[in-house]
């Protein structure tokens, strides 16, 4: 058991880290299109035209996805970054920098399809719902920690102060998940839930769940690609990356 611990512990060397994720992320890259293509020919075409939003609810393939991954998104960065916080591990603050920008991704995908589903059934393209209004935070979050991680010098002390601000900013997600629980909202509970049946017809629910599939795949190729940036960057004067470089 312990050679098993000390063998993926090596991982967290950014150089060790660099190689490993050059062999994952055209997986994952692949995975991600294979699983797009064939999620939207589900949504598009084989999932049946809803009772009372006609062929405008097929957004929410696009919108729910988007929407779960940009707040899972948030809490995996503020996990990296809390435990480079606490650790003083310098992969740590590399793998939330890479995830910040695809987390900013979603949030705005979901605030743009949102409102592309909310001006058909509400009449409006934004309201000052709770859902909405906390994912809006939601972004300027992401926006917020991508700005501080540029505008400090010292990679380092970049880290140190993302990871506070992702922490303080956890406390929206519960916030934007419970949100049609805690108050009135325009927004319908979850059709899917794992204490009773879905609320949709099998190919949607199909559908839905293999474009969550592939948001998952693309946002782990996507970090993994921007980590191995990050690492040649930061350690841009070492000997390995010179001749990883070569």
């Amino acid at each position: 058991m312990n050679r098993r611990v000390i063998h993926w512990f090596k991982f967290a060397s950014p150089q060790k880290f660099y190689f490993l994720a050059g062999r994952m992320w055209p997986w994952f890259a692949a995975l991600a299109a294979v699983l797009t293509a064939v999620g939207l020919w589900i949504s598009f075409f084989v999932a049946p035209t809803d009772a009372q939003q006609g062929e405008g609810y097929r957004i929410i393939f696009v919108h729910v996805p988007a929407s779960q991954m940009a707040m899972f998104i948030y809490l995996v960065m503020a996990g990296w970054a809390g435990f480079g916080l606490a650790f003083n591990t310098r992969l740590s603050g590399m793998m939330a920098s890479a995830l910040a920008p695809t987390g900013a991704l979603f949030a705005f995908l979901s605030l743009m399809t949102g409102a592309l589903w909310g001006k058909p059934m509400w009449g409006a393209w934004w309201v000052w719902d709770a859902r909405l209004t906390s994912t809006l935070i939601l972004l300027f979050l992401y926006l917020g920690f991508l700005a501080l991680q540029s505008s400090i010098d010292d990679p380092r002390r970049a880290d140190k102060a993302c990871a506070v601000l992702a922490l303080v900013g956890v406390v929206n997600v519960p916030i934007i998940y419970f949100s049609v629980n805690w108050w009135n909202t325009l927004h319908q509970g979850a059709s899917v839930s794992l204490t009773r049946a879905p609320a949709m017809a099998a190919p949607m629910l199909w559908g839905m769940l293999i474009m969550v599939a592939a948001f998952w795949m693309y946002a782990i190729a996507m970090a993994l690609v921007r980590v191995r940036n990050i690492i040649l960057e930061r350690e841009r004067h070492t000997e390995w990356v010179q001749h990883a470089v070569e």
